[in-house]
């Protein structure tokens, strides 16, 4: 049985690692090596592509961590769960988004992402 809200978690954590040889070791144990992302802003294939954005997300918000909001849930190979990105420690994320995976053996395969909060100025 897949483990949504341990995937979830390994999800954010990617997003908020800051070490590239450790994003890419999560990247490396957690997707598969064939993954997709896409939202509304951005789009990566592979480790490559994928880590690429994530870094560039980080270096537009470097003092904003993501949070998980709510309980993931899903079934079979599909989950869904939603985000906050905003500034550490904050209660209320600025950002907020929601989620779309399908997964592999319990690995991401592709993420769909959408935007639910963006404020002005932000993208």
């Amino acid at each position: 049985m897949t483990d949504m809200n341990s995937i979830a978690r390994r999800y954010i954590e990617l997003w908020n690692e800051r070490t590239p040889s450790r994003r890419r070791e999560l990247l490396a144990t957690n997707w598969t090596t064939d993954a997709t992302y896409v939202d509304p802003l951005m789009s990566g294939d592979g480790p490559d592509g994928i880590d690429a954005l994530i870094a560039g997300v980080q270096q537009r918000f470097p003092e904003f961590r993501f949070t998980l909001i709510g309980e993931p849930n899903g079934y079979g190979d599909y989950m869904r769960f939603s985000w906050g990105l905003g500034p550490d420690g904050v209660a209320d994320s600025p950002i907020k988004g929601t989620d779309f995976a399908v997964l592999k053996e319990g690995r991401i395969r592709s993420i769909a992402g959408f935007l639910d909060q963006v404020p002005a100025g932000a993208t």
